[in-house]
């Protein structure tokens, strides 16, 4: 994983600087498309994204706190986005699988997407294996046995800690969302900075 600006290899630096002009366009276009993956599936059910806010006033409020990030449509899909040049978006995935898990309702398909998220993020040598400490694991492991809405709340949980302490503050750190963040200052004071965003694709 890419830790420092320096020790990113080539191919890395490359898509961060595309995370950099692409948000840089949206920022002036304010014309963005959609996410069709768990991204946009997030964004469509988050109650609390903040729909009537421009996209400055949203890239703002990310430096606010973790949560706000979290609750913003283009927040999600931004840090996301980041995640990837990091190689480490396999914790934001997870997160955002939870949090589509726990609105199924019916028993059989809580069984049947448990397993498949297990098998994607939790079981050693996942596709996707999150960085959990072995007795988190064993915990969902167990809770499996007998699947409900909150058997993956504290392997969430500590993912969502991990992001919070650990990549957070590099994203808000980072070249890319410092001079987005710059350029929403100056955009938020002009006068043509009133339309509201629609979320982009990551």
């Amino acid at each position: 994983m890419c830790r420092t600006l320096t020790a990113f290899p080539t191919a890395c630096l490359e898509r961060a600087k595309e995370f950099k002009t692409r948000l840089g366009i949206f920022l002036h276009k304010s014309e963005l498309g959609s996410d069709p993956a768990s991204v946009g599936k997030f964004e469509r059910g988050s109650k609390h994204s903040k729909e009537g806010r421009n996209f400055s006033e949203d890239v703002l409020g990310w430096r606010e706190s973790f949560d706000l990030l979290l609750s913003s449509k283009n927040g999600v899909a931004a840090f996301h986005a980041f995640l990837k040049t990091e190689f480490s978006e396999e914790n934001l995935e997870f997160w955002l699988a939870c949090e589509e898990f726990k609105k199924i309702r019916s028993a059989a398909k809580l069984a049947s997407r448990a397993q498949r998220i297990f098998e994607e993020f939790i079981i050693s040598e996942a596709p996707k294996e999150v960085n959990i400490d072995h007795e988190t694991r064993e915990l969902t492991r167990t809770n499996l046995q007998a699947a409900t809405a909150t058997c993956f709340d504290v392997a969430q949980g500590k993912t969502r800690t991990l992001m919070e302490k650990d990549s957070y503050p590099r994203f808000l750190k980072s070249p890319a969302y410092q001079d987005l963040a710059t350029q929403a200052v100056a955009t938020s004071a002009s006068p043509s900075s009133c339309s509201v965003a629609e979320p982009f694709h990551t």
